[in-house]
């Protein structure tokens, strides 16, 4: 795309904490700088647990001045990515209807069960090829219906996360394609939302959008936005892949085919990138999903429960006064013997916020195995857990495609966690490339040039990644005590 620089401002927003990041494509090369970071903290209000959306747009307008500034206003294009499954409701005024729920909120369980009963499980599969979690947006949905919400009632449009951000940025009410699939809404075979499952469980669809794909132009920002933040005229507000391990994905520095991926961080999302949905009784029983991805691309994965294990733990420690750095707890947990005990990281227990020190130790106890005391031992045994739940997940994949996959590249914040990473390479046997870190922001500033014809195809984009990028291999080492690990493993997750 020749020698001149091109800036892009990518939003990407986690589970802890959002960024804004000036994305400098040059000479084949690209840059990052990060130019505004904030906190991403859930807001519970009589027990139920919300989003904070209007401070975390505020964040978005404080970034997009620094960047403006920084810039001299001259911005190519500006990206959002979230998390997935979250949304918001709007009314017929054009007005927010509430504070988005957050997907760890409690008003899902039970709710996978009672949608079982109305449409069954392998036909919400058959029809939209994604992993069963209770916080799904079907899920969210239906448990909305459920309470007989005057929100979901008096809805006009359901707007995905990055969807709501893009139309306060705009005006414009649509939803990117990959935060689309995330909902167990969405139909792959139909290209379109799946309308009549979600009209039998009482759901509403005249409040869907419109689907677009990675690297539509949305809009121009609003008029109103202009003035507010001092922008020029006409700066557009491009979709990247708006899940944000969509844009991870896009910025896995790999070629050719046969890799596998795991995109790091609050959660591990492994898999592989497919032409077309994979959607059989093989992948259903292995609870694999069909996520959207770029270039006509969907993403074979597998959400594993990932390093939120390890920022619980953190978290619960620093609450009682012992305020541990994460460099610190993977140095104690590299110092304590490793495979001593395992865990399902899966496992429900597991999935909401809390004392995760204490939950990892009566998981342990329940099993029969030892229990971790130190802090060190615990965080070993969260990260030995994830290292085979790896191995198990892609040792799936070989056998679902009849293939052996090698390498796995890694990319996201978790591969600063160097004991993870070589812990993976062991458990599964393969070689682990090991970069980005910061794949999410790459892909969304990437799949922004890619929109606006500068960067030609996924191939050219991943070659930007990989003349860009320091990456680190790790070697599988043999571990006597890995075979037995696996089978405890193997007994213990489900």
């Amino acid at each position: 795309m020749g020698t001149e620089k091109r800036r892009f401002l990518a939003f990407d927003f986690g589970a802890e904490s959002g960024r804004a990041l000036l994305g400098t494509i040059s000479g084949g090369k690209i840059a990052l700088d990060e130019i505004h970071r904030f906190p991403n903290t859930p807001v519970k209000t009589l027990g139920a647990m919300h989003w904070d959306v209007l401070r975390l747009f505020g964040d978005i307008k404080t970034g997009l001045r620094q960047a403006l500034g920084e810039t001299n206003g001259a911005i190519d294009g500006i990206g959002i990515d979230t998390w997935g499954v979250d949304f918001g409701l709007i009314g017929s005024d054009g007005e927010l209807l509430g504070n988005p729920f957050h997907y760890r909120d409690a008003r899902t369980e039970g709710i996978m069960e009672e949608t079982f009963a109305v449409v069954p499980r392998e036909r919400i599969f058959e029809r939209t090829g994604i992993q069963f979690l209770p916080f799904n947006t079907l899920f969210q949905l239906v448990a909305m219906v459920k309470s007989g919400s005057p929100a979901l009632a008096n809805a006009a449009k359901l707007l995905m996360m990055p969807d709501l951000f893009n139309y306060w940025l705009t005006g414009k009410q649509v939803s990117e394609f990959s935060i689309a699939t995330t909902t167990q809404c969405y139909d792959p075979h139909k290209g379109d939302w799946a309308r009549d499952m979600l009209a039998t469980l009482g759901i509403p669809t005249h409040i869907l959008p419109d689907i677009v794909q990675p690297g539509t132009t949305i809009g121009p920002l609003a008029d109103s936005l202009v003035d507010e933040v001092g922008a020029g005229q006409g700066i557009p507000v491009i979709a990247p892949a708006a899940h944000d391990t969509g844009s991870a994905v896009a910025a896995v520095p790999a070629s050719g085919k046969g890799h596998a991926y795991i995109s790091s961080g609050t959660w591990s999302l492994m898999g592989v990138e497919v032409d077309k949905p994979l959607i059989n009784e093989q992948s259903l029983a292995a609870n694999f999903t069909n996520e959207g991805g770029v270039a006509g691309t969907f993403r074979f994965l597998k959400n594993i429960m990932g390093l939120w294990l390890v920022q619980q733990c953190r978290a619960t420690w620093a609450a009682a006064g012992e305020d541990v750095s994460y460099a610190d707890l993977t140095r104690m947990a590299a110092e304590a013997e490793g495979f001593a005990s395992i865990i399902d990281p899966d496992a429900p227990v597991f999935l909401a916020h809390g004392d995760m020190p204490q939950r990892i130790r009566d998981f342990c106890a329940d099993t029969g195995q030892r229990v971790p005391q130190s802090k060190g031992e615990v965080v070993r045994c969260a990260l030995d857990s994830l290292a085979l739940r790896y191995r198990s997940t892609v040792e799936s994949l070989d056998a679902l495609f009849g293939i052996r996959h090698d390498p796995i590249h890694i990319v996201g914040g978790g591969t600063q966690n160097r004991l993870l990473c070589q812990l993976a390479a062991d458990a599964t046997g393969r070689t682990v490339i090991a970069g980005p870190i910061e794949a999410t922001a790459i892909g969304n500033v990437l799949v922004q040039a890619m929109g606006l014809g500068l960067v030609a195809d996924l191939d050219e984009a991943r070659q930007i990644v990989r003349d860009s990028s320091d990456l680190v291999q790790y070697q599988p080492r043999e571990n006597p005590s890995l075979e037995g690990a696996y089978r405890v493993f193997q007994d213990v997750a489900r």
